[in-house]
């Protein structure tokens, strides 16, 4: 989550959460991860960007010290890069990440405490009745091209994109209250009102999602949801992009680089009244792999890098001669995890889209508990994280305020996994291979991303567990769009290990994973024409909790609900969840004004990040 908004929950490659603590002891999982000893502590006192009025113009103004303007800060993505620009219609965590930087939202998060602050927007409340929420937005502030944001790009922004279930509908899906959305009405050209059916507790988070020029975005919303979905593609010119951000795009060259330069018409200035952003450029290479970013790191191509856990050791001893600093942001607030295919039904030529077979086998408690008990997290966490984490458990992350820590974390019990397979009629030959109780052979296949290194290495441990057992299992890390297509469009899968964002303040923003008609309820994936059909009892019953947990409005009262959401994930196993990493990062030690912290990472402030003497 940056200061340019929480995002809904989404899959995403886990290449922001590579690197983290110290050994893992035996002690309970509701402890948090073993945080890696570095210098640079988190959470440093950040200085909140206050309004301030000029000319008529209600700026954002910079508290930070004053920096110099120019130069260029270098990133990195993993992977081909992003699918698309725009932000409506991101189904990967890169192209989200690269649109986030164009396009601002009415609110955003603190990146210390997580409250929701004005972006966009100048102010906001909320009414007495908990429904109704003002928001006035900045005076004077532009687009790129120079033309006033104003009201009207807020009401069309969500009446005509979000309502109207254009592009990716995650955020729509989010804020369905018993049926109903949200409505928006403008009052004047710099205020607009949203109104909830009932209390809707999640909703003022939501409120950080991008505004588009109504000017620009109208027509491709006239021409429908195909054309929509091809709108800002990779394909479109940088000069046809009209954004709000601190940047916007200059250059993309496929599989290469994005390079993004400076919005001088951008609304945050600095304590002298220089409009910001300090840096000229930001860059964003493209490394496809993890091993290929290390190398461009350590050759000074890149500036700033998230360590893997066998890293972090190394990079600790060249710190101190070095021309970098190691920050340590706590543990991650996403989740990592081993998921199988649920689904029973058919594709629209009558196929299964998972071996009926295999549907038996999956669909198993008694299954899932045994491959869920045959994992070594602890050994995954010592040999592939360097020890610099902790075995999860949870639906929530480890560092979440909702996290129910009634939930006990258990070792690897390779007897149980065997007595959970005999129950079911499972049985092994004398070669040692296991098969069930119809005689087929259990072989299914494991997919995740190529290229995360990581990943790839929890693969091949996976494989050897439940080898143990007797399975078969053939790893396969393919590209991670064509995996994305797999899990969310052709269903063709069965087992994954891949990985969610999230909100440690937030569980409401993984509704689209969780309930039964969810477009990302990928252990159990329905199409729009498959409604609720073949939903589980326990699908229901999540169903329910989040929505109830939606709906009420004190913490004790939520975390009821999303306590016994974790319970249910916790004893069906729809995911059964990896180990938590600590995220250790190394940035050049010429860029200031750098404010870690533990919710938003290290450059959530890229604005005001600027490079010193």
């Amino acid at each position: 989550m940056t200061r340019r908004g929480f995002r809904v929950l989404w899959i995403i490659l886990i290449v922001a959460i590579l690197c983290k603590g110290c050994l893992v002891k035996d002690e309970p999982q509701t402890s948090q991860p073993k945080k890696a000893t570095t210098n640079n502590s988190i959470n440093m006192a950040y200085p909140t960007p206050k309004n301030i009025t000029l000319d008529g113009v209600d700026y954002l103004q910079s508290q930070a010290p004053i920096g110099n303007f120019g130069g260029a800060l270098i990133a990195s993505t993993i992977g081909e890069g992003p699918k698309t620009f725009n932000p409506f219609n991101c189904k990967d965590n890169i192209s989200a990440q690269l649109t986030g930087v164009m396009y601002d939202g009415l609110l955003t998060s603190d990146p210390i405490t997580g409250q929701p602050i004005p972006k966009l927007a100048k102010s906001f409340s909320i009414s007495n009745n908990g429904k109704d929420y003002l928001i006035k937005l900045r005076k004077g502030i532009k687009w790129t091209d120079g033309k006033p944001i104003t009201a009207d790009d807020v009401v069309f922004t969500w009446n005509d994109i979000i309502f109207a279930g254009l592009g990716d509908t995650s955020t729509r899906d989010s804020i369905v209250i018993d049926g109903q959305l949200p409505t928006v009405r403008k009052i004047d050209n710099y205020t607009v009102v949203f109104s909830t059916p009932k209390p809707f507790a999640p909703f003022i988070r939501m409120l950080s999602t991008p505004i588009a020029p109504k000017h620009i975005f109208m027509p491709a919303t006239k021409k429908g949801a195909e054309y929509f979905d091809s709108f800002l593609s990779t394909n479109t010119p940088p000069k046809d992009f009209v954004t709000s951000g601190a940047f916007k795009l200059k250059e993309y060259v496929p599989a290469q680089r994005v390079v993004f330069e400076r919005n001088p018409n951008y609304y945050e200035i600095n304590k002298k009244d220089q409009k910001l952003p300090y840096l000229d450029k930001l860059i964003y290479l493209i490394v496809g792999d993890l091993n290929n970013e290390v190398l461009k790191f350590e050759a000074k191509e890149l500036d700033v890098i998230t360590l893997q856990g066998s890293k972090v050791e190394r990079y600790k001893s060249l710190e101190p001669h070095s021309d970098f600093k190691l920050y340590n942001l706590g543990p991650t607030t996403g989740t990592m995890y081993l998921s199988m295919n649920l689904n029973n039904r058919k594709n629209d030529k009558g196929q299964f889209y998972v071996d009926p077979i295999k549907q038996k086998w999956f669909q198993d408690l008694n299954f899932r508990k045994a491959v869920d008990y045959a994992i070594d997290r602890k050994s995954m966490v010592f040999n592939i994280a360097n020890g610099i984490g902790a075995p999860l458990f949870t639906a929530e992350s480890l560092n979440s305020i909702y996290l129910n820590k009634k939930l006990k974390p258990y070792d690897k019990d390779i007897n149980k996994s065997k007595e959970l397979l005999k129950k079911s009629g499972f049985y092994t030959d004398k070669k040692g291979r296991l098969f069930d109780k119809y005689g087929h052979r259990v072989e299914f296949n494991l997919y995740t991303n190529a290229g995360n290194t990581e990943r790839e290495a929890i693969g091949v441990m996976v494989k050897q567990d439940l080898e143990d057992l007797g399975m078969k299992v053939n790893f396969k890390p393919i590209e991670f769009n064509s995996l994305v297509n797999k899990l969310v469009s052709t269903f063709d899968w069965d087992m994954v290990i891949m990985g969610l964002t999230g909100s440690p303040l937030e569980p409401n923003g993984g509704k689209n994973v969780w309930l039964s008609d969810g477009r990302l309820h990928m252990f159990n994936q329905r199409t729009p024409q498959d409604g609720k059909q073949g939903i589980l009892p326990w699908e229901k019953e999540l169903d329910e909790m989040f929505t109830k947990g939606a709906l009420a409005t004190k913490f004790e009262d939520r975390k009821k609900y999303y306590d016994r959401y974790q319970e249910i994930a916790y004893n069906e196993k729809p995911f059964i969840y990896i180990y938590s990493p600590v995220i250790i990062v190394a940035i050049r030690n010429k860029f200031k004004n750098i404010y870690p912290s533990s919710l938003s990472g290290l450059t959530h402030n890229i604005e005001e990040i600027y490079i010193g003497d």
